[in-house]
């Protein structure tokens, strides 16, 4: 049986010696997903966190396992850890060791490859998100070790191509389908948490549609005196296209092919959640003073913000500088558009939708061109199991002394649509340490210690009821 006492102090020991400074030395490096940097296999980052990992697993060996890392040309890397068990079953834990950009607007004295540490919290690029996985599982299989408490076959699974939508893990899956084998319970520790006030488990995923929208109206810039009036403003005609997508007074996706039923269940989870968050559902963004939430109501952002299709504009070409924005009727606009989708659409059904709306029938016969990145259809969990509906409840009361809460992220993790159609029949543990403020992808993120311990720590327990059911 686990000891609640024993499994803590021995967790929070080895995070402080042998979690908390590798992770310091991971976030100095600036080991950018493929997406981010064209030249990922000649810069030599991600051979660096390859390094560090693999020397630490040698350091911090797990009885019995077997280490593979299999790095295939043009291809990112991926870590095997296959860990023997007590009974004849196999769990798959899941991390990545590759990162979002730097982005701006880090706080004096902080930035994505500066390691600093305040309290709990350890700001930096990836040790949230999600370099602390790796670490954290072999730290709970070591926990269970420690006090001779059974668990099944483990596998850890670390990749290297997340942030860029998991391009190579579908290949490495394939190739090493043998070895994994039949999985019949998947703990992914790259997802959020509400609060920090006890264990969150993640129910759904959404999916993403990414695309590059350009319309061109002239061959180079005129004179905006000359031409305006006569010319329609290239900027105009995006905003037109767009609405088609998206009503401009309240955000919402209207086209029917990009809206799905939300079920019973996850309404109820949506107000379980809220009803948990209260006013904190929208209080850990940094809003400017003034501004107000998209609905009144915690239970509609919450379910705006999981099962609900939502367009951001994350990017935009063609625009001069302030500095530099002269009197001139620009020839052509760029926008980068993000458009999230609920969990059950078909990221390819809406991709051909997003297409028909915005390349179609275009305002005065303007040139749109459009290009998509790799889409990537969500994930919607299945029911809980009765063991494993008591064992997150028992593992959050046992660390966190609160009951668990399933809710929706918004995100998009690739991987899980694809395990799920792997491993149909199996459960799924998804969770993480993205809490309030952590703000991974943008600046000042931070992964908050003191929480990352007891979810670790809860892991031993969900692992040890694994192995009785």
């Amino acid at each position: 049986m686990v000891d609640r006492q024993k499994t803590q102090l021995f967790v929070d020991e080895f995070w402080e010696k042998h979690i908390v400074p590798p992770i310091i030395d991971y976030i100095r490096i600036p080991n950018k997903s493929p997406a981010f940097d064209t030249n990922w296999e000649t810069a030599g980052h991600m051979d660096k966190a390859l390094n560090l990992a693999r020397e630490w697993i040698e350091a911090h060996p797990l009885k019995g396992a077997t280490v593979k890392i299999d790095k295939v040309p043009g291809r990112t890397p991926l870590i095997l850890i296959d860990v023997p068990g007590d009974i004849d079953k196999t769990v798959l834990l899941y991390g990545h060791l590759d990162k979002q950009p730097e982005m701006t607007g880090w706080r004096e004295g902080l930035g994505p490859w500066i390691p600093v540490r305040e309290g709990d919290k350890l700001y930096g690029r990836g040790g949230a998100d999600d370099g602390y996985a790796l670490f954290a599982s072999v730290c709970a299989l070591q926990a269970m070790h420690e006090q001779g408490i059974p668990h099944a076959r483990s596998v850890i699974m670390i990749e290297f191509s997340e942030e860029s939508g998991s391009p190579d893990l579908p290949f490495y899956v394939e190739r090493h389908a043998q070895q994994i084998g039949q999985v019949d319970l998947v703990v992914c520790l790259d997802s959020g948490a509400g609060n920090y006030d006890q264990l969150w488990s993640t129910t759904s995923l959404r999916g993403l549609v990414g695309a590059t929208l350009r319309v061109d109206v002239l061959n180079e810039g005129v004179h905006s005196g000359d031409a305006s009036g006569i010319v329609a403003s290239s900027f105009r005609i995006l905003r037109q296209l767009m609405s088609r997508l998206e009503d401009p007074e309240t955000g919402e996706v209207f086209p029917s092919k990009l809206r799905v039923e939300i079920p019973a269940q996850r309404v109820q989870q949506a107000q379980l959640a809220a009803d948990a968050l209260g006013n904190d559902v929208f209080a850990k963004f940094p809003f400017v003073a003034g501004m107000t939430t998209m609905h009144q109501d915690p239970v509609q952002l919450v379910l705006n913000r999981t099962w609900r299709a939502a367009l951001s504009t994350t990017g935009q070409e063609g625009m001069p500088s302030l500095e530099n924005a002269g009197n001139v009727l620009r020839p052509y606009t760029t926008l980068n558009l993000s458009l999230r989708l609920p969990p059950t659409l078909n990221s390819h059904v809406a991709q051909t939708e997003v297409e028909r709306l915005l390349a179609s029938d275009t305002p005065y016969g303007a040139k749109v061109t459009l290009e998509f990145e790799e889409s990537a259809t969500g994930w919607n969990a299945p029911a809980l199991a009765p063991w494993l509906d008591r064992s997150l409840n028992d593992a959050s009361t046992m660390f966190y002394d609160k009951p668990a809460i399933h809710m929706g992220e918004g995100g998009t993790i690739p991987f899980m649509g694809m395990l799920g159609e792997k491993f149909p029949d199996a459960q799924f543990v998804i969770t993480g340490v993205l809490g309030p403020n952590s703000n991974a992808h943008g600046p000042n993120e931070f992964l908050h210690i003191a929480y990352a311990k007891k979810l670790t720590a809860s892991v031993v327990k969900i692992l040890e009821d694994h192995a009785q059911t």
